[in-house]
């Protein structure tokens, strides 16, 4: 159930039943952006640590059989985040989000604000908007992010170990290893990586090296993709697709907390929220064990054909 932020002091008071939500008097928009890490960093001890892998049922039928707390792994796969990912000091956490689809109109806006944020290209959509039809002739939508999977199998497949993933549970590249192979794109199961061919983009010179959490420029030749906005997640910010959204469709979560929050300053615990909304995962058939959940706003099969995008 959502609650919206209140007045008093970014408290989190979570019990068997209930949680309960205070607040600062800032607007909805200033706290979900500038006051996320502040909300997840409470309560760190009011989830169980990450353990022995999600199955991938709906979430309330895994959570049922799974009483002592969540499934997953936290480890590094592949070359380790050290080596590979950047030297910034990171803090407990374990990235996770919520698409609920009920409240998603198509609008596309998340799509926008990630292009623009990691100056892509037109052809480059790190996360794209579905349109969807049911059963029943209706049509509904659906965004698609990079599922940071726990079982990636873009990750087995680089023959380089360009793609590697953090001790947060992101799953980032590093385009100097990368050679343009594009076995990952191959491997990934959800279409959710890109190659670059071309360099049509106009991106500040800001003097910085590209890193694998923040991609800019994108390197041609070699393979993109969602980075969940870790950066942004690790300074306190929203991802740019969750900050976005003009309907709080996207909820950037944290599993070691079990919080989430979206662009309107509702903020919710993770598992009472995915448990009570009927959460699935996408394409579970294929034993990835994704960090994105979904919560199906009429009923519909995830699965049903997408008709544009």
């Amino acid at each position: 159930m959502d609650e919206r932020a209140g007045e008093s002091g970014m408290k989190l008071l979570f019990n068997k039943n209930q949680h309960d939500i205070d607040g600062d008097s800032e607007n909805a928009n200033e706290v979900s952006r500038r006051k996320f890490l502040k909300i997840v960093g409470v309560g760190a001890g009011s989830v169980a640590a990450v353990g022995a892998g999600i199955e991938l049922i709906p979430y309330k039928a895994w959570a049922d059989s799974n009483p002592n707390g969540w499934g997953g792994n936290s480890g590094v796969s592949g070359m380790s985040a050290a080596t590979m990912g950047s030297s910034q000091e990171v803090g407990n956490h374990q990235w996770a989000m919520v698409i609920d689809l009920r409240n998603c109109d198509g609008c596309k806006s998340c799509t926008a604000a990630c292009q623009k944020a990691h100056y892509l290209t037109e052809d480059q959509t790190w996360i794209r908007v579905f349109e969807m039809g049911d059963s029943q002739g209706n049509t509904y939508y659906m965004p698609r992010p990079c599922m940071q999977c726990e079982n990636p199998p873009c990750l087995d497949v680089c023959p380089v170990h360009a793609t590697f993933r953090t001790d947060q549970g992101v799953v980032l590249v590093n385009q100097g290893r990368c050679i343009g192979c594009r076995m990952c794109m191959a491997a990934c199961p959800y279409q959710a990586r890109y190659f670059n061919w071309k360099a049509g983009a106009k991106y500040p010179d800001t003097g910085v090296a590209p890193t694998p959490e923040f991609p800019v420029p994108q390197r041609l030749g070699t393979a993109g993709k969602c980075t969940f906005c870790v950066g942004n997640l690790n300074h306190g910010l929203m991802s740019e697709c969750a900050s976005a959204c003009p309907m709080g469709t996207i909820y950037n979560g944290d599993m070691i907390t079990d919080v989430a929050i979206n662009s309107l300053g509702n903020t919710v615990k993770l598992s009472k929220f995915l448990y009570e909304n009927d959460a699935v995962a996408y394409k579970d058939e294929y034993n990835t064990h994704p960090r994105v959940w979904y919560i199906p706003g009429h009923g519909q099969n995830l699965d049903t054909n997408a008709t544009t995008g």
